[in-house]
């Protein structure tokens, strides 16, 4: 479903992620681990659109996507959580949700993109008029993954969807991503919560200093002694 090929891209003339190829198939779990600062953002942030490879290249589908602007890529099926939500705040849970769907254009699509996701957080539906910044840690985390569902994405990106939550929030969200998952939805996961992206992912590539130095299956990497060394303190 998405190839990147040889990916190099940076800021302001200095590389963040060098020669960077993976692959994400239909249906799978991917995660993408490493420390704060190795480049997974960034990787995120090119397929996204929001960057644009210095070289190399990013295909969806097998269509070249790597100079493609973000509300296309929106339209063709990759949907992004961003790192810390980024939800609006003063605007209700509903109002959040609706601006997920701004590339669909049938309101009976809308409707039925929101039903799904009111079936999947029920808290969304029974607060939908509730300003999103009233919201614990938790709820606004699911408010704004089912945002990113809201444009009915084959692709789902989450970036560092449990950054800041308690743990036992964290077995939640990690619960919710085998649930739309099991939808149908293809996700990349980008995390530093090893051990729990690890555990759900059909496979893992493990990014350093804007390189990736390994990769395998999800259960596989979790036995390496390199990951327990380094990600699991073991």
């Amino acid at each position: 479903m998405l190839t990147l090929n040889n990916v190099s891209v940076g800021y302001k003339g200095l590389p963040a992620v060098q020669d960077i190829s993976f692959r994400i198939d239909k249906g799978e779990i991917v995660s993408l681990i490493g420390s704060n600062g190795a480049g997974k953002s960034t990787i995120v942030k090119t397929i996204a659109g929001l960057l644009h490879p210095w070289k190399g290249e990013v295909l969806f589908k097998d269509a070249p996507i790597h100079q493609t602007q973000p509300y296309e890529i929106v339209k063709i099926g990759i949907s992004m959580v961003p790192e810390g939500r980024r939800l609006f705040g003063r605007l209700s849970v509903l109002d959040n949700l609706l601006l997920g769907a701004y590339a669909v254009r049938s309101k009976a699509d809308v409707e039925k993109y929101l039903q799904s996701v009111f079936d999947l957080f029920p808290i969304l539906k029974e607060r939908q008029g509730q300003r999103s910044e009233t919201f614990s840690g938790g709820e606004q985390q699911q408010l704004a993954i089912g945002r990113g569902l809201m444009s009915n994405p084959s692709l789902l990106i989450l970036d560092e969807p449990s950054l800041g939550l308690a743990p036992k929030l964290v077995s939640e969200i990690f619960s919710i991503v085998k649930d739309i998952n099991a939808r149908g939805v293809t996700v990349l996961l980008v995390e530093q919560n090893v051990y729990e992206a690890l555990d759900i992912s059909a496979r893992a590539y493990v990014l350093q200093t804007g390189r990736i130095v390994m990769e395998g299956q999800g259960q596989e990497l979790l036995k390496s002694d390199m990951v327990r060394e380094a990600y699991l303190g073991m």
